[in-house]
């Protein structure tokens, strides 16, 4: 990132594009933002819009579930924040959580899919020769969190944890390591950290959640870019709880970075549309990464555009002189109409002086 201070700050996708297709996402973004984009996900289109939510088409078939009575439908003003609907399905009476299984979870049969059209258009040439085909995948806490009932999200978590070890292996070993980068999605572990969510495990969470997302990193291959996406949630374009500063994620990202045993590829953090102060920013003067960790700041909002991205970058810039760029979420709940201008205001944020 020698350039970036000169105009030419690289860009990050965090995952999803709300457009019809892996082909549209992939001809798209290379067409936008070009060469500034090392790795391009396949934008999670269809049923994985809603991030996690087709996880529950997962559990409504397992033999070891049932629904939850009466729904599992969180009120307007629930527990849940901003009114995420949880827990839905809860373990059948009898049913063991130690000798519990999963099969196929759907995240390595969709990015397999998606790595052939990757293939097919970079071999075209509509894809850059350099250009990393990018997987994201969720911690396993967040499906969990999302489909399971409150008490039994812990007892479930080691047989879903294995299953979606397994799909990550079924991706590296099918995408050739060259062609590969892997991304893990943090936000309900952010959540825990903050407060929000009820912590259900015991010991400190900090602690639980940095041996966590190490377990994570650590199964992606060492020849294989990892990095992690830390965030605050965009339900209704909303994070679940405001960021006070980048204290919070500073301190997770230093401490998983120091006990990972394979290197830390790039590290993406929100900041949202009204933090262009320096109490936010602040804390990146604390920031620990490996000198091969790239740093991406999610300060690109489609509501204000160049000029907000500039305030906010100039302020980032007295704390963290390099950077790349991108928005502080996926892209997936937006109206697919903004998102060429969005993705060609990717590439004027990264080009601005």
């Amino acid at each position: 990132m020698d350039n970036e201070v000169a105009g030419d700050r690289p860009v990050h996708l965090v995952g999803s594009v709300p457009l019809a297709s892996a082909a549209d996402v992939f001809r798209a973004a290379a067409e936008a933002i070009g060469p500034r984009l090392a790795r391009i996900p396949d934008g999670e289109t269809g049923e994985r819009l809603g991030w996690v939510a087709f996880q529950l088409d997962v559990f409504g078939a397992h033999p070891s579930f049932e629904p939850e009575p009466p729904a599992g439908e969180l009120q307007p003003g629930g527990t849940d924040a901003v009114g995420y609907r949880r827990g839905v399905y809860q373990l059948k009476a009898g049913v063991d959580p130690t000798e519990l299984t999963f099969g196929d979870l759907g995240y390595a049969a969709a990015a397999l899919a998606s790595y052939a059209t990757f293939a097919e258009l970079k071999a075209a040439g509509l894809v850059g020769a350099s250009t990393r085909f990018q997987v994201s995948l969720p911690t396993p806490r967040a499906p969990l969190i999302r489909c399971v009932t409150e008490v039994e999200v812990e007892a479930v978590l080691p047989a879903y944890r294995a299953a979606m070890l397994r799909e990550l292996a079924r991706v590296c070993a099918e995408v050739p390591s060259d062609e590969l980068a892997v991304q893990w999605d943090v936000a309900r572990e952010i959540g825990l950290l903050e407060g929000v969510f009820p912590v259900q495990f015991e010991g400190d969470p900090l602690t639980v959640v940095t041996e966590s997302l190490v377990e994570l990193g650590d199964a992606v291959p060492s020849q294989v870019p990892m990095g992690y996406h830390l965030c605050y949630g965009d339900f209704g374009h909303r994070h679940f709880v405001q960021p006070k500063d980048l204290g919070l994620v500073v301190g997770l990202a230093n401490r998983v970075a120091a006990e990972l045993s394979r290197p830390l590829n790039w590290l993406h953090v929100p900041v949202p549309r009204d933090r262009d102060d320096a109490d936010y920013f602040a804390p990146l003067q604390a920031l620990r990464l490996p000198p091969e960790t790239e740093l991406y700041l999610g300060l690109v909002h489609a509501t204000d555009g160049l000029t907000g991205a500039r305030r906010r970058m100039r302020t980032a810039a007295a704390y963290r002189e390099r950077f790349g760029i991108g928005t502080e979420c996926g892209l997936g709940r937006r109206d697919p109409d903004t998102i060429p201008a969005l993705l060609a205001l990717h590439r004027e944020v990264a080009e601005t002086r």
